[in-house]
């Protein structure tokens, strides 16, 4: 009995080492796939308009071990790898084992104001929150002027004493930015109505009555007026009233 019971416990050793000795070496074999085949050596980024392809490619690939394309899946869905500026998320899968697919989620920024205080354009969004303070000037996003708004706080709304008048603004850069044609700036004379301007361009918007209609005629005349100089006159576009006038300087 004891030598049958000694003989079962060297074929119970023997399996396990046998198990252990499989289970090594399909762990070798793993570690050399992710080692050797899981490179990276591309990287196709899309939703990215602030920042270049090359730019979300050294943002992604930021330390030594960015090499590997598993690595970096694994980096960005576990760890927290900090902000980037003007960028809500990043999503990061993989194509095939050689090429990340990274999709850019950009916070949708509509304008900014100069901050005195801070020395830094404070850029907001469609619902008139600030989603970020940077000295960073961005083009194409246009910078607002004669409104007051001295204080800002990162994801609140911006401070505007008239609550109207936001909503206003607000109004008018989705309007704009609906038909493409968003200004360098917009400026608020004393009565608090825009003008906009666009190189050399100034438009007078006046009241912002009627002013999907205003947007889309100046949608249709800005690329007429391309390398010239002087004023378009909004104010008085209605309906009824439908002739646009533009002086030149």
């Amino acid at each position: 009995m004891m030598i049958r019971e000694q003989r079962r416990r060297r074929k119970r050793r023997k399996i396990a080492l046998i198990a252990f000795l499989i289970f090594l070496l399909v762990a070798a074999v793993a570690v050399l796939i992710v080692w050797k085949v899981f490179t990276v050596q591309e990287v196709v980024v899309e939703g990215n308009e602030m920042y270049s392809d090359e730019q979300i490619r050294q943002i992604v690939l930021t330390d030594e071990y960015s090499w590997n394309s598993l690595y970096v899946v694994a980096k960005y869905r576990l760890l927290d790898t900090g902000e980037v500026p003007f960028v809500d998320t990043m999503e990061i899968s993989l194509t095939d084992p050689h090429t990340l697919h990274v999709v850019v989620y950009e916070k949708g920024i509509l304008g900014c104001f100069y901050i005195e205080s801070i020395g830094q354009n404070a850029y907001f969004d469609k619902d008139g929150f600030v989603v970020e303070t940077s000295s960073e000037v961005i083009p194409d996003v246009p910078k607002v002027t004669g409104i007051s708004c001295d204080q800002v706080v990162l994801y609140e709304k911006l401070p505007i004493e008239q609550e109207q008048l936001l909503g206003k603004l607000l109004n008018l850069t989705q309007t704009l930015e609906k038909y493409g044609i968003l200004p360098q700036e917009i400026h608020y004379d004393s009565s608090l109505e825009p003008t906009l301007t666009y190189e050399g361009v100034q438009v007078v918007v006046g009241s912002t009555d009627y002013l999907p209609q205003k947007a889309k005629r100046l949608a249709e005349i800005l690329p007429q007026l391309a390398g010239m100089q002087g004023t378009l006159y909004l104010d008085t576009w209605t309906p009824d009233t439908t002739d646009i006038v533009f002086k030149h300087l």
